[in-house]
């Protein structure tokens, strides 16, 4: 009954008083859940999921594609801020940021416009540069319009216009709260604003990302660390030859110091028999 095909949808317990229905088995629910456990017996569910796509959306220059999102923070005394920042696809660089004690459309226009001033001369009015955002009151408003069209920006809802979700920034998000705001004492929308351009900083210019092989997002933006790869290649494989010239010599140390022993042993012993 429990691997049968017509009963699947029937939870243990369900099945287990449905089979005392039938007058053909007797056990309490835990008797069964412990026969399946060590009969290793497999329920026939199956689901099939849609296929997903492996990679998300990519973009192949810096300032091509940005990603805009607001997420809430709480203070230690439950008082909720609004952290909007805008993240650049290609480099994983912050481009701007502010904390806002309400969620206002006129943050979202701030963000944008100073990541449309960070962007500089890569802006093309002919090819404008596409925003991904959901599609919450804070993105989907005439305010925003207004400035998109100004700046030569074209916003894109994530998951409604496209198949993608705006997961890079959220990702982002998930990094910037247990990576660095939750290691800290969150007591005042000060010291949070503080510890938010600190860990944006270390993010931007500071920590390396496994995505670009070692580079950080500044490098990547402007493009000023394309050698980075290959030297800390090299530096691995000269670690590597380091470390087994040296373990090697430890094992060598070792046998000479074993065959010394060896000898001595031999002429203690030969000096024995030639003094029996």
């Amino acid at each position: 009954m429990v691997t049968a095909e017509q009963h699947r949808h029937m939870p243990v317990g369900a099945l287990a008083m449905y089979a005392q229905r039938l007058g053909k088995v007797f056990a309490a629910p835990a008797t069964w859940a412990r026969l399946i456990k060590e009969r290793g017996w497999l329920r026939p569910r199956k689901r099939l999921y849609p296929d997903k796509p492996t990679e998300g959306i990519r973009a192949s220059r810096p300032g091509e594609i940005l990603h805009i999102d607001v997420t809430i923070i709480k203070l230690v005394d439950g008082t909720k801020t609004y952290l909007h920042a805008v993240i650049d696809n290609f480099s994983r660089r912050i481009l701007a940021w502010k904390l806002a004690a309400r969620l206002e459309p006129v943050t979202t226009c701030q963000v944008l416009a100073q990541a449309a001033k960070e962007l500089g001369p890569t802006l093309d009015p002919a090819n404008p540069t596409t925003v991904m955002a959901d599609s919450g009151v804070e993105n989907v408003n005439a305010e925003v319009d207004d400035l998109l069209g100004l700046h030569h920006l074209r916003l894109l809802l994530a998951q409604v216009e496209v198949a993608y979700s705006n997961s890079l920034i959220e990702a982002w998000w998930r990094s910037l709260k247990y990576g660095g705001l939750f290691l800290h004492d969150l007591h005042s929308f000060a010291a949070l604003e503080k510890l938010i351009g600190w860990y944006v900083g270390e993010h931007n210019a500071v920590i390396p990302h496994s995505a670009f092989r070692g580079q950080t997002p500044d490098e990547m933006f402007f493009g000023r660390g394309d050698q980075i790869p290959d030297e800390l290649d090299a530096a691995r494989r000269q670690a590597r030859a380091d470390r087994l010239e040296s373990n090697r010599a430890l094992s060598c140390e070792r046998c000479r110091a074993g065959s010394a022993m060896e000898s001595a042993a031999e002429s203690i012993a030969l000096s024995e028999r030639e003094a029996a």
